[in-house]
């Protein structure tokens, strides 16, 4: 397997990961600490839960580009919107990463910041593909 075939693996299993935190997070398990800017200890209130969900369904987007850039999903890996959106998504893990930094949580910045930054580095190879 390519280099690119690894990093798109990686990412897939670093964005599975998320989606399941996320969909934890807002069915109110108390990881709110580790997210949102770890401002709620425990669970996370209703609206940052509804965000929770929302960033579930933006992660599964970024799921389906990598799985569509490395050719493993539909439309596949040469349609010009796939090659964007992908570039797109790898911008905007990279900002999060600036944002994990910044966080006010010590657990969100152990944790999330690594997390982010490992799969911007694979983002940058599946979109180089």
């Amino acid at each position: 397997m390519s280099s690119q075939g690894i990093a798109s693996l990686i990412a897939v299993l670093i964005l599975g990961g998320l989606i399941v935190f996320q969909l934890l997070l807002a069915l109110g398990v108390p990881w709110g600490a580790a997210a949102w800017g770890g401002e709620h200890s425990g669970a996370l209130p209703s609206n940052l839960r509804w965000g929770s969900v929302a960033a579930a369904g933006i992660l599964g987007l970024a799921m389906w580009m990598v799985l569509a850039r490395a050719g493993w999903l539909a439309p596949g890996s040469n349609v010009l919107w796939v090659k964007i959106v992908t570039w797109a998504f790898t911008g905007y893990f990279a900002f999060n990463v600036v944002m994990n930094v910044l966080s006010k949580s010590a657990l969100e910045r152990a944790i999330m910041t690594p997390v982010s930054a490992i799969l911007v580095v694979c983002l940058v190879l599946v979109s180089l593909l």
